[in-house]
């Protein structure tokens, strides 16, 4: 029985499936400088408590929500860093200070851990989560103002 390569590929295995991309045309030269200049986030719903949008019916609150997000795929992380914490910006916020259970945030969230908001919407509501690298994952969504933070 043949034993399965589990490796992760090589840096030039790396570099030879792009530039076979480029070859055929796939992508760009300059889309791949582009995309290895810029750290754009990825927004994780994975540990998405419903503590405070359970009960929200408001369409127009999670249209503006994904809109939010867009905008924020389009950015890098370091422009979200640059910018201020009420437009495109996010914020560290101490676990103690949010208003749902702490046992509810997931096992490698560690108590020294400070958290990060964002706004949610133009009314400054926010969504609470945590950054890995690329990766934000969203643990709550502020649906009414002083359910997840105080503002």
């Amino acid at each position: 029985m043949a034993k399965k390569n589990s490796q992760k590929p090589k840096d030039s295995e790396k570099l030879s499936f792009i530039q076979e991309c480029i070859d055929n045309k796939q992508i760009s030269i300059s889309e791949v400088k582009e995309l290895a200049s810029i750290n754009y986030p990825l927004f994780s719903f994975r540990y998405l408590k419903d503590t405070s949008i359970k009960d929200c019916n408001d369409h127009k609150f999670f249209y503006n929500f994904l809109i939010r997000l867009q905008k924020l795929s389009e950015l890098g992380w370091n422009e979200i860093r640059s910018s201020h914490r009420h437009s495109y910006g996010m914020e560290s916020l101490p676990q103690s200070q949010i208003i749902p259970d702490v046992r509810l945030l997931p096992k490698f969230v560690t108590p020294e851990v400070d958290l990060h908001v964002f706004r949610s919407s133009g009314d400054n509501k926010t969504f609470v989560g945590l950054q890995r690298g690329k990766i934000f994952y969203v643990f709550f969504i502020e649906s009414k103002h002083g359910d997840i933070c105080p503002h």
